[in-house]
């Protein structure tokens, strides 16, 4: 019959472990790896969004395929500032922007696309803005727009920003420079841009 003992040659005290208390190098390069801000110029990431629910995919280069139109991002669905002020001013403004050659208005955020599709509903973006979930943060990453603020909003989330998109180029691109703020990427701002 086989006995087992425990050995104490097999356990070594905790005393003699080390932790490890620098990273890899391997490990630093993800910490250290930032994405690059997109620049007027680029093709806009090729991504899918989501409109209204998970199922219903929307492949972002589709939209602005052949057309000019505005993309705008926001920290956040049924936050103060996108609520209030931000994407209000495109909903009013909608005409306005169409007039100066906006095919299509699209704002994203890092949301699900059942909370997005009711904030846009709330809103009465319907028919005017096209809201678009980027729940994985994917577009953001790509733009190089990623808001780190996970302590505020459970995750990071996206900077606000607007950009004109001809045939999904850049063509003018607003960061606000604080990723928050209401000024840069407001919709009489791009009004000025589609006219220039």
């Amino acid at each position: 019959m086989l006995s087992l003992r425990a050995s104490s040659t097999f356990i070594k005290p905790a005393a003699t472990f080390r932790a490890r208390t620098r990273p890899t190098r391997a490990s630093r390069s993800i910490f250290q790896f930032r994405a690059m801000a997109a620049k007027v110029g680029d093709s806009i990431p090729a991504v899918t969004l989501y409109e209204g629910s998970p199922g219903n995919e929307v492949k972002l280069q589709d939209v602005f395929k052949g057309k000019k139109g505005i993309l705008f991002g926001v920290p956040g669905a049924f936050t103060p500032g996108c609520s209030k002020t931000h994407l209000p001013g495109y909903i009013n403004d909608y005409e306005k922007l169409k007039a100066a050659g906006a095919e299509v208005v699209v704002c994203t955020a890092v949301n699900d696309a059942f909370v997005t599709g009711a904030w846009g509903e709330a809103a009465g973006a319907d028919g005017k803005v096209r809201i678009l979930a980027d729940p994985h943060g994917e577009l953001a990453k790509g733009l190089g727009v990623v808001l780190e603020k996970a302590e505020v909003f459970g995750q990071n989330r996206s900077k606000r920003y607007s950009a004109v998109i001809e045939d999904n180029k850049i063509k003018n691109l607003n960061v606000e420079e604080d990723g928050t703020g209401l000024s840069c990427s407001l919709s009489n701002v791009v009004l000025d841009q589609l006219k220039a």
